[in-house]
């Protein structure tokens, strides 16, 4: 089977078999089938000598995961992309957000959170994610509030609702990945989830549901009587 490399530094870091390469997967399974890292790799196209390109992808993810609102000079100040590339990436985000501006999803069940959030499932690491919805319970954005493990020393009330209060969001929905594909919540995953609904209550946002997602399954926090 025909393989490829990339290089740092004249060391292979990663083999991968050709159909598997991001652009013979998109041909042969469509865009859907892509991780992020990979959809951004092929937006990026390639690296260099010192840098190959699925680390600059992994860099640029982690900045739109903290801030969907990315600038141009902002992408620039990741290594390996100079303005060429910052500025095509740049404008890549904003014809996706003009495509899909005002067309909010309405979340009803928990699997309309699952299709929002079932891309996230790749990551490495456990990703608290934030749907903020509107009083008719379309979704006006999500965001990655939380990137580690979730226990109460990491996830912080206010980097959950910081955004939605911003946005005037009327409810929310909060969703977190384990990689390792064991969807039962932890005891931590149920005390988190207790502190962000009490937060919710004060602050007048209400919380719908969490999920803990793999791939392919997911448990809803609601449809277990834990909200």
């Amino acid at each position: 089977m025909r393989k490829y490399s990339i290089t740092f530094n004249g060391n292979a870091i990663r083999e991968t078999p050709q159909e598997d390469r991001p652009r013979e997967k998109l041909e042969r399974l469509g865009a859907e089938a892509l991780s992020d890292d990979e959809l951004l790799m092929l937006i990026i196209g390639s690296g260099y000598s010192k840098r190959p390109v699925n680390e600059i992808a992994t860099d640029l993810l982690a900045a739109l995961d903290r801030n969907p609102a990315i600038t141009c000079e902002e992408i620039m100040l990741i290594p390996g992309l100079g303005k060429a590339k910052a500025s095509a990436i740049h404008a890549s985000l904003e014809l996706g957000r003009r495509r899909v501006r005002g067309k909010g999803r309405t979340i009803t069940k928990p699997d309309d959170i699952f299709l929002e959030v079932r891309h996230y499932a790749t990551r490495s690491q456990e990703s608290l994610i934030v749907i903020m919805l509107n009083g008719a319970h379309e979704s006006i954005g999500t965001f990655v509030s939380t990137v580690g493990l979730l226990n109460k020393t990491i996830v912080h009330p206010r980097e959950v609702f910081s955004e939605p209060l911003k946005q005037r969001a009327a409810a929310i929905a909060i969703a977190h990945n384990h990689p390792s594909g064991n969807i039962i919540p932890s005891e931590d995953d149920k005390d988190v989830t207790r502190r962000i609904l009490k937060c919710g209550e004060i602050l007048g946002i209400k919380v719908l549901d969490h999920l803990v997602f793999s791939d392919s399954k997911y448990y809803s926090f609601l449809e277990h009587g834990l909200i």
